[in-house]
């Protein structure tokens, strides 16, 4: 029996190591590989998915600053958080992106090396959009700080969004969880909102992954 709810996002050390961590590489296994000459059909539906998610990436973009494989990145970062969100729906398995350690880690340096480079590159369309246009002389010093303050903020609020919408999905399933007693009348009733629940709780992954890269995407656009 857990001693708090929140005991279930403790990763458990085993010879000095955080061995639940490990559940970042090992969710890779579920991406499909092509070992055979026919392509499996897991394999057939991850390769759709991936073309449309070039294809939607690409339009995010702006022309000025696309390049061959710009799309890669969000991609692929789609499909870690999506792997890792949706293994961790499952019993004796470990939720990694409930913890602002995996969400921060993701968001801060991508969004870094993307504000860096278009300060090396486009240094005048970044001082541009420090002050938009119409902006009194008098406000332009605050419109400056106000446009630092949110190009600061957003790496952290994707990663509070992605963990604070995990971390209230997991709890919900275990409340119902501790709820369950075969012995009630009324177990067919939970055993049914605990797997609407579950299926609920599977979008939300989903759509959580799509949210993340898809807005990291939108951020770097709208700075070009």
């Amino acid at each position: 029996m857990m001693m708090s709810l929140f005991s279930m996002f403790d990763p458990t050390a085993m010879f000095s190591l955080s061995l639940n961590w490990a559940m970042i590489i090992l969710s890779l296994l579920f991406i499909p590989i092509p070992f055979w000459k026919m392509n499996s059909q897991p394999f057939m539906l991850f390769h759709k998915v991936i073309l449309s998610l070039n294809k939607e990436f690409k339009a995010l973009f702006s022309n000025s600053i696309l390049m061959k494989g710009s799309s890669l990145l969000p991609s692929a970062l789609f499909m870690m958080i999506m792997v890792n969100n949706l293994s961790s729906n499952f019993p004796y398995t470990f939720c990694s992106s409930a913890h602002l350690v995996f969400s921060l880690s993701l968001s801060i340096p991508i969004w870094t090396s993307i504000v860096l480079f278009y300060w090396t590159t486009l240094t005048k369309s970044m001082m541009a959009h420090l002050v938009p246009s119409g902006t009194p002389n008098i406000l332009m010093p605050l419109m400056v700080l106000i446009e630092l303050t949110s190009n600061l903020i957003r790496p952290m609020a994707l990663a509070v969004r992605l963990t604070a919408n995990l971390i209230a999905g997991h709890l919900l399933m275990a409340l119902l969880g501790n709820t369950f007693n075969p012995s009630s009348y009324l177990w067919i009733i939970i055993l049914i909102l605990q797997t609407l629940f579950l299926s609920f709780e599977l979008m939300v992954g989903l759509i959580q992954s799509y949210v993340f890269s898809v807005l990291m995407a939108l951020y770097s656009s709208e700075m070009s």
